[in-house]
């Protein structure tokens, strides 16, 4: 009687793992984030110690929403510092 070929499989073999390294900042990265915060900080003392009038004249209190608008973006962005 003629015997079957026995039926192995190859062994698994996984695929390579994706090690792309830690991820990092652009250079650009840190600078910007510091730029924004501090000038959103610089922006709201003007706007308290010229009572409104300055860095935009003519729009009074709306200087501090634009101060506390640079500090918002820069505190977002330290979110995606690594």
């Amino acid at each position: 009687m003629p015997e079957s070929s026995s039926r192995k499989k190859a062994a698994y073999i996984p695929p390579p793992a994706k090690s792309s390294g830690p991820k990092v900042n652009p250079p650009w990265f840190l600078p910007v984030m510091l730029g924004l915060l501090l000038l959103g900080l610089a922006w709201i003392v003007v706007t308290y110690l010229t009572q409104s009038k300055y860095p935009i004249p003519g729009i009074h209190q709306w200087n501090l929403l634009i101060g506390f608008v640079f500090i918002i973006a820069g505190f977002g962005m330290t979110t995606r510092w690594r």
